[in-house]
C-alpha cells in the first residue's frame, strides 16, 4: 500500500474543502451583513441585489412534503455514513491483525457495527422530524428502524430462497437468517 499517496490525497481533499468553505463563508458573511444592514435602515430603500441564496431562503427552511419518510431516509443515510467510517477505521486499526483475514469477518463487523450505530439513525431522524414540527415521532422511529434493514432483509431472504431452489452452495443457512432477524428486531 502506498501510504504516502493516500496521505497526500487526503491532505489535498482537506485543503480544497477548507478553501471552498472559506470562500463560501466570506461570501455569505458579506451578503448577510448587507442584508441585515438593509433591514436596519429606516429609509425605505429596497434591497437592490436579490440574487443567489436570498431568493431561495424561504424554500430552504420549509418542511419537506413527506417529512416522515424524508427524516427516516436522512437518519438512515447518516447511520450508513457513520457505519462506513467506523468499519474503515476498524479495518485500518486492525490491518496487521488476523481479524481482517478471517473469512466473513468484514461482513460480521459490518452487521455488528450496524447494530451499534442504530442509535445514530434514531436520534438524527427524530431530531430532524421534531425540528420541523412533526407530531408522530413514534411512527417515524418505527419507519427509520424498518425501512433500510427490512428492505435488505426481504431482498436477501428472497435471493436466498432462489439460491436454495437452484441448489446453490452459496445460499445462507436458515439459522443465520433467523439470527439476523433476531438481531434486527432486538
Amino acid at each position: 500500500i502506498h501510504w504516502f499517496s493516500i496521505f497526500n490525497s487526503f491532505m489535498m481533499v482537506v485543503f480544497l474543502v477548507g478553501l471552498v468553505s472559506m470562500i463560501l463563508m466570506r461570501t455569505l458573511k458579506k451578503d448577510f451583513s448587507r442584508l441585515t444592514q438593509d433591514d436596519d435602515d429606516e429609509t425605505g430603500l429596497e434591497v437592490g441585489d436579490e440574487s443567489g441564496w436570498k431568493q431561495v431562503k424561504g424554500d430552504v427552511f420549509r418542511a419537506p412534503s413527506r417529512l416522515m419518510l424524508f427524516s427516516a431516509l436522512y437518519g438512515t443515510g447518516v447511520q450508513i455514513a457513520s457505519l462506513l467510517f467506523l468499519v474503515i477505521g476498524l479495518s485500518i486499526s486492525f490491518y496487521h491483525s488476523h481479524f481482517i483475514y478471517k473469512r466473513g469477518s468484514l461482513v460480521t463487523s459490518f452487521i455488528g457495527c450496524y447494530a451499534v450505530t442504530s442509535f445514530v439513525a434514531g436520534y438524527i431522524s427524530g431530531s430532524f422530524y421534531l425540528r420541523y414540527g412533526g407530531k408522530q415521532w413514534i411512527q417515524t422511529m418505527i419507519l427509520t428502524s424498518c425501512l433500510f434493514p427490512g428492505s435488505c432483509f426481504t431482498l436477501g431472504l428472497l435471493l436466498d430462497f432462489i439460491a436454495t431452489a437452484y441448489g446453490s452452495l452459496a445460499s445462507i443457512p436458515l439459522g443465520t437468517m433467523v439470527i439476523l432477524l433476531i438481531l434486527w428486531l432486538f
